[in-house]
């Protein structure tokens, strides 16, 4: 396992992280809590070293699970990242959002919830759990990241954009105005808005870090360009299922333009999609989404793979731009500052307000 500096702060991180949300709910598939924490053991057995999670994975679970797995000495000697703002007590309903509270009194609340949870003394990397840009802004909530740094019970903090696709001018922010890490989605089917994030990013020597780089299980090889889809594969329960399945049946389509990767090395599609992820210099890990050992070992096995050549890269930014000659139109995507809270990313350059 290769490793890379998360730029602007001092954490060393493996380059496949492991994301502590697929074993710490039912929403991915994984539902025995035991093999959860036998899956964790593992990723650190096989040389990862990241772990990212949240409280807000089974309320809580998703970091207790960490330190069931691992003693706090074990966990000392990994890189941990959680996260806070969203209010547990708060109800919630399904998959839908809880609300935040971005109060300095909620934020070292959180952190000491947390780190009692964990069972350990210090949180690698804090991260503002799906801030929207006024949360951002908001001068408060830093300046007591900055007491809980000074205190010693947070090494650094960061900004994880979310939920779903889109918060362009909150990724942006998090590098530019705050200066700090981001986490974002991206993927070889889903560049938009993380580029614009990461040229951000590499303006101001901020790392970044990604997650679902196979793009909700497209490009992890369960689907071919023959996949025929007349209904979501995923099961209600499962967090995937919230993809639309025109959607599905698009990514499906785009398949067939990326042989050409299969064809130039000798790496599944699982593996190139992170190796993918990993080409800017700016991004230090990819954190899939991982539901068994196979998947794993594989996508452990994607930092041995060298880099795309430049002109595969340059493929596969045509590609992009043409939408993989598949005419579904522009992607549909969140903001919080369009009046109708969505954007319409048209290929690589231009970002409209979608109609209302």
């Amino acid at each position: 396992m290769k490793h890379r500096q998360l730029k602007s702060t001092d954490l060393i991180l493996s380059e496949v992280g492991f994301g502590v949300w697929s074993v710490a709910t039912t929403w991915w598939g994984v539902t025995d809590q035991d093999f959860g924490v036998q899956l964790l053991r593992k990723a650190r057995d096989l040389g990862i070293t990241f772990f990212d999670s949240a409280p807000a994975y089974g309320d809580g679970y998703g970091e207790t699970i960490l330190a069931e797995a691992f003693t706090p000495g074990e966990l000392n000697d990994l890189v941990i990242g959680t996260k806070f703002g969203y209010d547990l007590d708060a109800p919630r309903t399904g998959h839908r959002e809880r609300p935040h509270d971005w109060s300095p009194e909620a934020v070292a609340k959180q952190c000491d919830q947390s780190l009692n949870r964990l069972n350990i003394d210090c949180i690698d990397i804090f991260q503002m759990h799906n801030a929207r840009l006024e949360a951002i802004r908001r001068d408060d909530t830093f300046e007591e990241l900055e007491r809980l740094k000074d205190s010693g019970k947070i090494r650094h903090y960061a900004v994880a954009v979310g939920p779903d696709l889109g918060w362009q001018d909150e990724g942006v922010a998090s590098v530019s105005e705050r200066r700090v890490p981001a986490q974002i989605i991206y993927s070889i089917l889903e560049q938009d808005p993380a580029r614009a994030i990461i040229d951000a990013a590499t303006a101001n020597d901020v790392g970044v870090f990604t997650r679902v780089p196979h793009a909700s299980g497209m490009l992890d090889g369960t689907h071919t360009k023959d996949t025929v889809l007349d209904e979501t594969p995923f099961g209600e329960s499962d967090h995937r299922s919230y993809r639309r399945l025109m959607w599905m049946k698009s990514a499906i389509r785009k398949l067939a333009a990326i042989d050409f990767l299969l064809e130039n090395y000798d790496a599944t599609i699982g593996q190139l999609a992170i190796r993918f992820c990993l080409m800017p210099n700016v991004v230090a890990s990819c954190t899939p989404t991982i539901t068994n050992e196979e998947m794993l070992e594989e996508y452990v096995a994607a930092s041995d793979l060298g880099g795309f050549e430049p002109t595969e890269m340059t493929t596969l930014d045509h590609l992009y731009a043409a939408n993989f000659d598949v005419d579904d139109g522009p992607a549909r995507m969140k903001s919080s500052v369009s009046p109708t809270g969505f954007v319409l990313m048209d290929g690589v350059t231009e970002i409209e307000p979608a109609a209302a």
